[in-house]
């Protein structure tokens, strides 16, 4: 979504800017026929002010301004009554079109090529002078007309080349962007396999284990149905049973979407109930729990998940102090976050062991899953919180819940 909004933005910017290049090249053109014709005119009316101050008209022999190229002054008759280059005073005009054009009493302007080849702007207007009607006709140099040209056309060449190389430039990155996404895809895929093929074998050897006790126990009480032992046995079939619902149940919660975090939860309330409910195991391993949620809050989600990831931290607590020991689980706050801990003197976890125990399957337990930190992992970023361990060999375990509080 991201990528198509960068490229719609980009494809409209460059779209304004070849527009603004053409936009600026096409207006070039009838702006320096403007400026010629502007200067044409203010040209012609310092020539009608020599003019009208000398009638011989030999102050019009000094008048060379900088882009005037040449300009005569022509009689009714087709004859040069003046022109800057002398020679051709009192010489009839020998171009028969300008002639006519002239005769025709209006104004009119042309791009005419001269004798040295020069491309240069012609204007042509009635003149008066007192009591004798003439035609002006002057030629300007265009060099700084053609220029300003030049300039916008080079302008012009030069934005649509960048914006063509920008493009170029776009496209090759953005075929590099999605090989390399296409590449990460394939990589995780292989990687997806690989963790399922993992998977399968822990699940295998989880399911294993229990199927292999239930079918000897089965087995034995089917050969001897009035052995005494039966009893005895039939109990061990119903632990592995509850062994492989509880792994079943472990393996649904992990897989399941995503609950939509949308009631508002009691942290205190939320502590109180999961400790009631960890209680009876805790005094069978001689563990005194005291709980601390005076700093305690509301937050928004899913009581269930939240409930069922502070019971899988509270077993995984009692699990490591089969010896007893204490548990403390306190509620406080860090800003906009409440913080759940859980701290225990059990074994705790070596430094290697550490770095993965959020990785579902991973277990350092003989009868473990692996499921109950990832599921909590889970479930906490399921709630926009995070969770992590501190723990040393010996020193016991702290568990850190980071949940955001609910907004008022």
């Amino acid at each position: 979504m991201i990528r198509k909004a960068i490229l719609t933005i980009g494809a409209c910017f460059s779209l304004f800017l070849l527009w603004f290049a053409l936009y600026d090249y096409s207006q070039a053109g009838p702006a320096a026929e403007e400026q010629l014709q502007g200067l044409a005119l203010s040209m012609g009316a310092a020539v009608e002010n020599l003019a009208a101050t000398d009638p011989s008209l030999a102050k019009l022999a000094s008048f060379h301004p900088a882009d005037l190229a040449y300009f005569a002054l022509i009689d009714g008759k087709g004859i040069y009554r003046f022109h800057s280059n002398a020679d051709l005073i009192g010489t009839p005009v020998l171009d028969g079109t300008l002639l006519t054009r002239l005769q025709g009493g209006t104004p009119f302007q042309t791009r005419v090529r001269l004798g040295t080849g020069e491309r240069a702007f012609e204007y042509a207007t009635p003149f008066r002078l007192p009591g004798e009607p003439l035609f002006l006709c002057l030629a300007l140099h265009t060099y700084r007309a053609d220029a300003a040209l030049r300039r916008a056309n080079l302008n012009a060449t030069i934005l649509i080349s960048l914006v063509a190389a920008g493009w170029v430039l776009v496209l090759a990155l953005y075929r590099y962007a999605r090989r390399e996404e296409l590449h990460q895809q394939e990589m995780a895929r292989r990687e997806s396999l690989a963790r399922l093929g993992e998977m399968g074998a822990m699940l295998a050897h989880e399911i294993r284990n229990p199927l292999s006790g239930i079918k000897g126990f089965a087995q034995v009480i089917a050969k001897k149905p009035t052995d005494e032992r039966n009893e005895r046995f039939a109990g061990n079939i119903v632990t592995e049973a509850k062994r492989l619902e509880s792994l079943v149940e472990e393996l649904l919660a992990y897989a399941s979407p995503a609950a939509s975090p949308h009631a508002a939860v009691d942290v205190c309330e939320l502590i109180t109930h999961t400790t009631s409910l960890l209680a009876s195991e805790a005094a069978e391993l001689a563990v005194e729990v005291t709980v601390d949620c005076g700093a305690g809050g509301t937050v928004t989600g899913n009581r269930d998940r939240l409930e069922q990831l502070l019971l899988n931290l509270g077993k995984n607590a009692l699990q490591a102090m089969p010896d007893g020991g204490r548990l403390r689980i306190s509620a406080g706050r860090e800003g906009k976050m409440v913080v759940i801990a859980t701290t225990d003197t059990g074994l705790g976890i070596e430094s290697a062991d550490l770095q993965r125990v959020f990785e579902p399957f991973f277990t350092t337990k003989a009868r473990g899953t692996g499921l109950g930190l990832a599921l909590c992992r889970k479930v906490a970023e399921e709630h926009g919180g995070t969770i992590e361990l501190v723990s040393r060999p010996g020193a016991g375990t702290a568990a850190k819940l980071r949940l955001p509080l609910a907004k008022e």
